[in-house]
């Protein structure tokens, strides 16, 4: 189902006043297009197979589609078993790590702030963040 453009814009700024509530210590990673949001740790590291050194590890980016709003969630790829956690916003996960939301009700709050919780846990145990 496509999402109005109004209801789009609820549900982006929804997920960004919870990614927002993370900084510090997650830092903005600024990008030019003003429909997606990306946070980042704060701690530089070694990255890829060359391991050419990044400002500070992905954590999760919000982008407005043609039809819905996506959460990219990086440590859902890492640690899978965080998907247990949240058995409402699991049934929206399309793939290992992209959350798809149409509807204002898809978003459970309760799980969304649990989510960014434990992935923020996740990225301190692993070094990305001080």
């Amino acid at each position: 189902m496509k999402a109005s453009d109004e209801t789009k814009m609820i549900i982006f700024n929804k997920l960004k006043a919870h990614m927002e509530s993370m900084i510090p210590p997650f830092v903005v990673n600024v990008g030019k297009d003003p429909n997606s949001f990306e946070i980042i740790g704060n701690t530089p590291v070694p990255y890829g197979a060359s391991k050419k050194m990044v400002p500070g590890m992905y954590f999760a980016s919000i982008a407005m589609r043609k039809d819905s709003v996506v959460l990219y969630f990086f440590p859902c790829y890492s640690f899978p078993q965080i998907i247990e956690t949240i058995p409402m916003l699991a049934k929206c996960l399309k793939g290992k790590t992209c959350f798809h939301f149409s509807k204002e009700d898809q978003i459970n709050e309760k799980e969304l702030s649990l989510l960014l919780e434990k992935g923020m846990d996740l990225w301190k145990k692993e070094g990305y963040l001080k």
